[in-house]
């Protein structure tokens, strides 16, 4: 049960809180975070930026979990969380939102600056906005709400901020779980506000595996006149692509908690061959993503691959290198019943008048890694589904309104 009265206080505290919402947007994403994978110097500053605003908001519990690594500057890559004490301190909540973006790609696709937020039509415009600030944002005011009403948790609650989300993991949430020390215990309600719907009514409990490979194909080289005397390394790599995309035809099933209910195999990345147009071209990169449903195996999905790739090679005489970028096999799901997704079933519930459900998804998200080790994570935001594009936003009522449902967590623990 909760104390309705008290979630009233915070709820309009959280509703004071707007502009101060929209100012912490405005500061993260003026520092942009980006990880060496991606081009990037990593989160270091704007892990800085976050701390220092906490520490003005009266937050003084602060943890440190860095990762080492030496191909950003300062050589560090910051995990950290900040506290609320409960009353019961052996019981723990844990809101998991990751401080790195993507880039922002193509800047003439976008209409302004991509790091210098601006507001339009009650919507928070810039990289990052949506993910994962908005519940970034969102899992800091909900926490000083009751800083600020004086009202300590049931439960100690735990905002936990992490690196290298938008890559594999192994500088965040990978590094935290492979501690010595084991921070997160099965008992705790484990929130990773990174995934959703426009409704907010999704309750993420499973996702699909997840493959990202790269084709090298080796030909040779000759001059665009004299095709004959080369071997078309894009050609063949173009062959390549329309049988591998014929995977959806071999893994064919389908499970309607997904949504597309279908694994997928989708072309991407594409480097550059030659610099010129008559000149064939003995080399051809290009890149896949597949998101495959838990009833495979990754394993017979790269078995069938290999023999794809061995019978091109032998079509068109050229060699084919695969390389394997991100592996993420599918982990056990967690529970519809389990306490984590019941408590958030309410406080969505409370807060946005829906009917929540526990689904599947195809995205990638830090719950995986956990549910590997046997904790049970709920992974939820409502969300407008504008992450990785131009113009990326959030709405800000999506903002105050996911603070709330935070809110209503910490209360319930």
């Amino acid at each position: 049960m909760i104390d309705e009265v008290l979630f009233e206080k915070v709820s309009r505290r959280i509703d004071q809180s707007r502009q101060d919402m929209i100012e912490l947007q405005k500061a993260l994403t003026a520092v942009p975070a980006v990880g060496p994978a991606n081009g990037g110097d990593g989160e270091m500053p704007k892990a800085l930026a976050l701390k220092k605003r906490l520490v003005k908001m009266g937050f003084t519990i602060f943890r440190h979990f860095d990762a080492p690594d030496p191909t950003v500057s300062g050589g560090l890559r910051p995990n950290f969380l900040t506290s609320l004490p409960g009353k019961d301190d052996s019981r723990r909540i844990w809101i998991i939102t990751h401080l790195d973006i993507v880039p922002p790609g193509e800047p003439g696709l976008w209409s302004a600056d991509p790091y210098r937020v601006y507001v339009k039509d009650d919507c928070v415009y810039g990289r990052g906005t949506e993910d994962n600030q908005q519940d970034m944002v969102a899992s800091v005011f909900a926490a000083r709400a009751l800083l600020e009403e004086g009202i300590p948790p049931p439960a100690t609650v735990n905002l936990l901020f992490v690196s290298d989300e938008e890559t594999s993991s192994e500088k965040g949430v990978q590094h935290l779980l492979g501690l010595p020390e084991k921070i997160f215990s099965p008992g705790d309600w484990i929130v990773a506000p990174d995934s959703g719907n426009s409704e907010g009514s999704l309750i993420e409990v499973t996702e699909k595996g997840i493959l990202w490979l790269g084709f090298r194909t080796t030909g040779k080289q000759c001059h665009g006149s004299k095709p004959q005397l080369g071997i078309n390394a894009f050609s063949a790599a173009s062959r390549l692509v329309i049988e591998l995309t014929e995977l959806c035809k071999i893994f064919d099933a389908a499970d309607p908690l997904f949504d597309p209910p279908v694994s997928t195999f989708e072309p991407t990345k594409k480097e550059a061959n030659v610099g010129n147009i008559n000149t064939i071209p003995g080399e051809d990169v290009f890149y896949m993503d597949c998101r495959i449903l838990p009833c495979y195996r990754i394993d017979d999905v790269l078995s069938e691959i290999k023999k794809i790739t061995k019978s091109i090679e032998t079509a068109y005489r050229v060699t084919i290198e695969i390389s394997i970028h991100q592996r993420v096999d599918s982990a056990p799901s967690t529970p519809a019943d389990a306490p984590v997704v019941r408590a958030l079933t309410d406080a969505v519930n409370r807060v946005y008048q829906i009917r929540a459900f526990a689904g599947g998804v195809g995205a990638g998200t830090v719950a995986a890694y956990f549910r590997k080790q046997g904790l049970s994570v709920a992974v939820w935001s409502k969300t407008n589904m504008k992450a990785h594009q131009p113009d990326e936003n959030c709405p800000i009522g999506n903002m105050t309104g996911d603070a709330k449902v935070f809110a209503h967590l910490f209360l319930q623990a």
